[in-house]
């Protein structure tokens, strides 16, 4: 009988493979931090002995989801400007917020914060653009959570950095800290179209391939925005990126809520990833991204969250299923500072544009 870490018995398995696989009463074998074995549970016993086993009768047993779209900090901005479009609540709320709240105390409280929440609701996985990154990183390391990270880039101050090319120094720490760690990886993350200029959107992209790495950024997430940067390039947002040399297996969009049927047929030409945000697109009344058209193109769509700020939770589970349905942020809000994570006294106030503890 072979010694191992860890056998996991008695649920249904489902194997996520081609043929869908799923297996009644049966058992995963663990060791080294590596799956060994799976079979049924009768089966597995006779060939495993482990010090521990966990009972996992009535449960599924599967692979963790992978959050493809985050901002994970944010915890701490849940329900603090509901009920507003994009452009409104980014701009005159959420920004403001940012600006008077964010600093490495609550990077890193509100990722732990949010680590719990995917955990709890079976993700092992996210992609995070936020502020103060390597705080973040720091707290999925500990919370033992795969992430890919990434600074997000303006051509304006942030709490973390006072110019764009302080955002790009920190993110080239960020690249050569984190490499080759096992849990932690780095994306370059500029913002959006409409908040970075030409001439960042090329270093960043420049940064990204001296690193190899991916290149993240929210993309046509409404028609407001769809329209400002037409008018703004003179052409449309992704033929602008194509122009500049964006587009390739390591671009990452997120939202696409108004990719038409050119963008898509360039974005499948390019080998290009689209992050698809139900819930958040529907709480700021962004629309309905073209998901079916994507898919039909060939487009690799992951699914996303966004952050509890434009979506109330980080539960994939909810945005698959019902991503019409918004629990009242008052109701989660009130919920989450019941945990003493975050400031001394365990609570939390705010007049939507402040945060207090």
């Amino acid at each position: 009988m072979q010694e191992v870490d860890l056998i996991i018995t008695g649920g249904k398995i489902l194997l996520m493979d081609q043929q869908n696989t799923h297996l009644e009463n049966a058992a995963i074998v663990v060791n080294d931090n590596d799956i060994v074995a799976i079979g049924d549970s009768k089966d597995i016993e006779k060939k495993y002995r482990a010090p521990k086993t966990i009972d996992a009768q009535n449960s599924l047993i599967m692979p963790g989801f992978v959050n493809c779209h985050t901002h994970a900090a944010m915890t701490c901005f849940r329900g603090i400007a509901d009920d507003l479009e994009l452009m409104d609540w980014l701009n005159n709320y959420i920004f403001p917020a940012e600006a008077k709240n964010v600093n490495k105390h609550l990077a890193y409280w509100g990722t732990m914060l949010a680590c719990a929440e995917m955990i709890k609701s079976g993700t092992t996985t996210f992609k995070d653009m936020y502020i103060f990154e390597d705080e973040t990183a720091r707290a999925a390391k500990e919370a033992g959570m795969r992430c890919l990270v990434g600074e997000v880039l303006f051509d304006f101050p942030s709490p973390n950095v006072k110019t764009p090319e302080e955002g790009l120094a920190y993110t080239r720490m960020l690249l050569e800290k984190w490499v080759d760690d096992p849990l932690i990886n780095i994306i370059v993350e500029p913002h959006a179209l409409y908040t970075c200029s030409p001439s960042l959107l090329t270093e960043a992209k420049k940064l990204a391939d001296e690193f190899n790495a991916p290149v993240g950024i929210h993309l046509l997430e409404n028609k407001e925005e769809r329209d400002q940067l037409k008018e703004k390039f003179g052409k449309s947002a992704v033929s602008f990126l194509q122009d500049i040399g964006y587009l390739d297996d390591k671009f990452i969009a997120f939202h696409c809520v108004c990719l038409d049927d050119e963008d898509i047929n360039i974005f499948a030409k390019n080998n290009c990833k689209v992050v698809h945000n139900p819930a958040s697109n529907m709480k700021l009344a962004s629309g309905i991204a073209p998901v079916p058209d994507m898919l039909k193109a060939g487009v690799t769509v992951g699914l996303g969250t966004d952050g509890c700020a434009s979506n109330n939770n980080l539960d994939m589970i909810k945005d698959m299923y019902n991503p019409r349905r918004i629990e009242p942020a008052s109701t989660i809000f009130q919920i989450q500072t019941q945990i003493p994570l975050i400031g001394s006294h365990g609570s939390v106030s705010s007049d939507g544009k402040n945060i207090y503890f």
